[in-house]
């Protein structure tokens, strides 16, 4: 028999049980990490970018511009390409729950059924199940409001998202992130652009490391290194492929 848990001394503090307020914000959490991996997109892909223009030997002016052109074009297909998923997902929600809301003026003792399967699946007896079917098919919105979360996996009040937000919000992480390996060039010229550039990336891929382990559970510095690692070799492969392609058009 399992051993039975100790009773507490009358005179013991009781336990500390986090209420729901307490709790993990987990939607704030995807929030977050979506953030850090659309500005990581951007410092990563416009650091390869200027690295290879940098390697070819062009002008100052040709990096600073080859920069800026992939901040914009690729903050701007980010925002366009978070517009449409979130359009397309908003739009694929609302026609299922319009389709789920349909079978419940047709076939309301299907429905109904299928109330009962949930909440018994959750743990209520079958009479129980049945009175709170019965009672949320009398509501109406409660029935389909339910369906739609528990059958569907929809929210309805939210419909994944409002597509602006998300279109903007990926435009201004994806420029934040990518205006970090250009800005160098706006204020430095030569060899302490470049390594300004390299370090200020270097710091940028460091902190996003950093934040990512929060949410990987990774150790802190295995994540940053890692990172590092990795944008440091797309950043290298980019400057030889640009010296080898400068010297061999040159």
């Amino acid at each position: 028999m399992p051993a039975e848990t100790p009773p507490l001394r009358p005179d013991a503090d009781p336990p500390q049980c986090a209420l729901p307020e307490a709790r993990p914000d987990r939607d704030a959490g995807t929030k977050l990490r979506a953030a850090v991996l659309g500005a990581n997109d951007g410092l990563v892909s416009n650091l390869c970018l200027v690295m290879g223009v940098a390697g070819a030997s062009m002008a100052h002016s040709s990096i600073v511009l080859t920069g800026m052109a992939g901040l914009v074009s690729g903050a701007c297909s980010m925002a366009l390409g978070e517009w449409l998923s979130v359009t397309n997902a908003r739009e694929m929600a609302s026609k299922r729950i319009a389709e789920e809301e349909r079978l419940l003026r047709l076939c309301p003792d299907t429905e109904t059924q299928e109330l009962i399967d949930i909440f018994t699946a959750k743990g209520l007896s079958e009479v129980s199940a049945r009175r709170v079917a019965l009672q949320l098919m009398n509501d109406g919105r409660g029935a389909l409001d339910t369906l739609s979360r528990e059958a569907l996996g929809i929210d309805p009040t939210e419909l994944g998202g409002n597509p602006w937000n998300a279109a903007g919000t990926s435009f201004l992480l994806f420029s934040l992130g990518a205006l970090v390996p250009v800005a160098p060039f706006l204020f430095l010229d030569g060899a302490a652009a470049l390594v300004a550039s390299l370090l200020s990336s270097l710091l940028a891929l460091l902190f996003s490391g950093a934040v990512t382990a929060r949410f990987t559970g990774r150790p802190l510095a295995f994540s940053a290194l890692r990172q590092v690692l990795v944008g440091n070799l797309a950043a290298a492969f980019t400057y030889g492929l640009g010296t080898a392609l400068g010297v061999g058009l040159g």
